[in-house]
């Protein structure tokens, strides 16, 4: 037996440290064959926030005499299957940058479940917990999803300057990423209303709309995600929509009428940082700060976060994060929104 558990250890161990596998396109979806030895998850999407510990789940009712449990996460757009861990049942080994997250649950003999620990926003996306068994190979999938809330972003120049590798690098400066279809989606039946046309994640461009009118789109159109398709990447210029989740840490408002760079030496005094734009609508969202007072912000943007609207708070009469644009950084009008970590 002894001998038995080494010759799998080393099978594993024989494999890289981080394997991608390039998947074939298809003409269409496959029909799913009935599985045989792993249980149909109850829930097929999994919802978490960032930093939480989640788990994927992967049972198997039966155990082969041989076989092996592949977990991998598939980025479709791409064709990438980009493995994570494998495991025999005695042994498993991880893969990539996500491997030093994840663990198996083992809750029992039979459980193959996967546990990833601290998920960050790149987390989010499709998993496959895939049964290798010669020629009974089977596989689930299953969605992680992040709660979270999507926000346009823009240049201090103003609208339509960023191409789609200047609008990734933007999000991720503002603590958060490019949205997903999805996400902007759910976004607009929140309530985004916005007519600048931004990059998402897949490389093509859209704005929400919910109150149609002229400039956007005409007002005989209905509400809905208009779009621009795939665009060049290199070339073409536009917007961004960002999205963000729960932050690790504290958004708090110091008031006073500060410089820019006097706002940043206010959070320093207090051992904190200048929010990032992602972390002021993460805390809106989570935490929901709500306060009156425009305030500095790490891109040298002035926003304040409002929960519930009142008259004298901007008069809109829904809920967001209101902006002042990018006022002159010498300027003392506003007070600061500072970021301490937990």
């Amino acid at each position: 037996m002894h001998q038995l558990l080494l010759l799998a250890s080393l099978c594993l161990s024989s494999l890289p440290a981080a394997l991608t596998i390039y998947q074939k396109a298809a003409g269409g979806p496959a029909p799913t064959p009935r599985l045989q030895y792993l249980l149909e998850p109850l829930h097929e999407v999994v919802h978490a926030q960032r930093g939480a510990t989640v788990t994927l789940p992967c049972v198997l009712r039966a155990r082969p005499p041989h076989y092996k449990v592949k977990w991998s996460k598939v980025e479709p757009a791409e064709l990438l299957e980009n493995i994570i861990l494998v495991t025999n049942g005695a042994q498993h080994k991880t893969y990539g940058q996500l491997g030093g997250r994840v663990r198996l649950r083992r809750g029992h003999r039979n459980d193959a479940s996967l546990t990833i620990a601290g998920v960050a926003l790149e987390d989010e996306g499709r998993y496959r917990c895939q049964l290798v068994n010669g020629l009974e190979d089977e596989s689930l999938s299953l969605t992680l999803t992040l709660d979270g809330v999507v926000f346009p972003y823009q240049t201090s120049q103003g609208r339509y300057r960023f191409n789609y590798f200047e609008a990734k690098q933007a999000c991720e400066e503002q603590d958060s990423r490019l949205a997903t279809y999805q996400q902007l989606y759910k976004a607009w039946t929140e309530g985004l209303d916005w007519c600048n046309a931004g990059w998402i994640l897949n490389g093509t461009v859209h704005y929400p709309i919910i109150n149609p009118r002229e400039p956007c789109g005409g007002r005989l159109l209905l509400p809905g995600i208009r779009t621009y398709g795939a665009k060049d990447k290199q070339k073409d210029r536009f917007d961004a929509f960002c999205f963000t989740s729960a932050a690790r840490g504290q958004v708090y408002f110091i008031q006073g009428r500060l410089s820019f760079k006097e706002a940043g030496q206010a959070c320093r005094n207090q051992g904190a940082t200048l929010a990032k734009v992602g972390q002021l609508y993460s805390a809106w969202k989570f935490s929901q700060l709500d306060r009156c007072d425009g305030g500095w912000l790490a891109d040298g943007s002035v926003r304040y976060p409002i929960t519930t609207p009142r008259t004298h708070c901007g008069g809109l009469p829904d809920p967001g994060v209101r902006s002042f644009g990018f006022p002159n950084k010498e300027q003392r009008t506003y007070g600061t929104y500072c970021f301490s970590v937990k």
